[in-house]
């Protein structure tokens, strides 16, 4: 998964806004190994909960029997995916917190038993 920004039509934006957009002169300047890097970090587990969020918002049909077809207009698919962009940043930050208190109860319970192994000395 890569994300190259020269390459996205930003259509509907004015020049007057894109050249304001900090986040997205940002985006330009960046190498692109820099952003396949940021890409490539979302585990699996992330991209199921998205894609399965993402398919209750639109409706899913089993794909063996149904040939399923959505369409929408630009403001309501621009929605859908900000509501994943979303989505994705916040399932990352929720990840991010579960490892650090993983390993902070690791650090605790090491030093808990630490501190047994003391008190039997």
């Amino acid at each position: 998964m890569t994300f190259n920004p020269e390459r996205v039509d930003f259509v509907g934006l004015h020049v007057d806004d894109e050249a304001g957009n900090q986040l997205l002169q940002y985006l330009k300047h960046q190498s692109p190994e820099v952003l396949s890097r940021v890409a490539q970090a979302v585990t699996p587990e992330i991209k199921q909960i998205i894609s399965q969020n993402v398919q209750g918002l639109i409706g899913v049909l089993p794909g063996d029997g149904f040939n399923v077809q959505v369409s929408t207009d630009r403001e309501n698919l621009a929605g859908l995916l900000a509501s994943a962009m979303m989505t994705g940043y916040f399932l990352r930050q929720m990840e991010q917190r579960m490892e650090m208190d993983a390993s902070l109860m690791g650090a605790l319970f090491d030093t808990d038993e630490e501190a047994d192994d003391w008190s039997d000395r």
